[in-house]
């Protein structure tokens, strides 16, 4: 019996093209996110799913297709859809860890460089016609080299980050519900330390946690007024662990010196309070746009869709 597979938003050829001749393939082949009830009518029948994290599959979508036995999901987050409801229901659901790890911390660097030193700014500047000689207090930045770097998560991503810390001999904090193991710390010369004080003591902070209910708008008024004056904060994970408005009022007010973002709460809204200000580095989510990662995590999530169907184990199953 021929196995029936949906993709939900444009991959690339290289990922496509590995499902087998016998599978029978729908595709929606462009970037616009499918209404729920187009989701749901393109899914009656079918057997797998591999979608992008703009398709929401809670348990009313999950309810309506019954045939349903795996989602392969396009990232390594997966708060777009409800595990629990997916186990209940005997879906099994995969992400794409690993391949994105080393080109998102090499985002969170570019944010975190990005914003100490101005350099969105600088391009303004440059391109406006009103850099006619040089200055001596033009653009004045932050030093990186010997600073503290606060990460909060440290996970894969969270851990390539620190590693690449060590080149500017910074001292690293980490924050997260799992210490890591004591060689860990000595290899990424990380310390694990509370919330609080990771927040008061770094001079930059980049977070890399998941979204969950605990960690949504972790990033507040109140821990954003524990934060020094002069900090950076970074966020290349989810938007919601970062509270919007309270981040516009801190980097209006000066409680902190800048941020750069890659995600934000209601994707692709920005909140109007944060576009005004200079102080902020803004990107479309893109910290794993490079196009060898890309291609490689819309491959894994081809493979785990195709491996599920055909009775084999997952490769990077979440439940």
């Amino acid at each position: 019996m021929a196995k029936n597979i949906f993709i939900s938003n444009a991959l690339p050829q290289e990922a496509v093209g590995l499902i087998p001749k016998d599978f029978t393939l729908d595709y929606n082949d462009t970037d616009s996110p499918l209404s729920k009830t187009e989701l749901v009518s393109r899914l009656k029948g079918k057997d797998g799913l591999v979608c992008h994290i703009i398709s929401t599959i809670d348990d009313e979508v999950l309810a309506a297709v019954p045939t349903l036995r795996v989602v392969a999901n396009v990232a390594v987050g997966y708060n777009n859809i409800d595990v629990a409801a997916a186990k209940r229901r005997g879906v099994t659901v995969t992400n794409t860890p690993d391949v994105l790890t080393e080109t998102t911390a090499d985002f969170a660097w570019t944010l975190l460089m990005a914003t100490a030193r101005r350099i969105v700014e600088a391009d303004h500047y440059a391109r406006s016609g009103r850099w006619t000689a040089w200055k001596w207090d033009l653009l004045w930045g932050a030093d990186i080299h010997g600073k503290t770097l606060g990460i909060v998560g440290f996970g894969r991503i969270g851990r390539a980050v620190a590693r690449r810390a060590l080149g500017f001999r910074m001292r690293v904090l980490y924050h997260d519900a799992v210490k890591a193991d004591a060689a860990v710390e000595r290899e990424l010369s990380a310390t694990a330390t509370d919330l609080e004080t990771l927040l008061r003591e770094a001079d930059f902070v980049t977070l890399h946690t998941n979204l969950t209910p605990e960690t949504r708008h972790l990033i507040g008024k109140r821990t954003l007024r524990l934060m020094r004056p002069s900090a950076v904060l970074v966020n290349a994970a989810r938007g919601p662990i970062v509270d919007e408005a309270a981040l516009a009022q801190a980097l209006g007010e000066g409680w902190i010196a800048g941020a750069g973002l890659d995600v934000f709460e209601e994707e692709p809204k920005i909140h109007p309070d944060l576009l005004p200000l200079q102080n902020v580095v803004l990107a479309p989510h893109i910290a794993s746009a490079s196009r060898d990662t890309r291609i490689a995590m819309a491959t894994l999530a081809v493979r785990n869709c195709v491996a599920v169907l055909e009775g084999k184990p997952p490769i990077t199953p979440v439940a």
